[in-house]
């Protein structure tokens, strides 16, 4: 018996086949095999085109501000320890000493 994958939507592990869909009965996402081999094979790139990957640190090569605030992390800045994620358009999660909590785009840094 084949292993099928859980939903990437509720980590249901109760997924079944559907023709060439895989479908979740407990949140009703379906996605596709394909889908899901492209998802895992995803790069992310820094601005210098260098791949990163979870745990490296990174220097924010831009003065970025922060949305609903005065603040500004300024260029230079060491994010260590970062996690990339699939959230819209930011590909980091990280924290921030002194700002807590944030997303970053690639673009917007560089490998240290």
């Amino acid at each position: 018996m084949t292993e099928l994958p859980p939903c990437p939507h509720c980590q249901s592990a109760y997924t079944y086949e559907d023709g060439g869909q895989y479908v979740c009965p407990e949140c009703a996402h379906e996605w596709s095999a394909v889908a899901l081999a492209a998802e895992e094979t995803r790069v992310v790139r820094d601005a210098h085109g260098t791949v990163l990957q979870d745990g490296d640190s990174v220097t924010v090569i831009k003065d970025l501000k922060i949305r609903g605030s005065s603040s500004v992390v300024k260029v230079g800045t060491k994010v260590k320890a970062i996690r990339l994620v699939d959230d819209g358009d930011h590909d980091i999660d990280c924290k921030i000493d002194g700002f807590g909590a944030m997303q970053l785009k690639s673009a917007f840094v560089k490998k240290a």
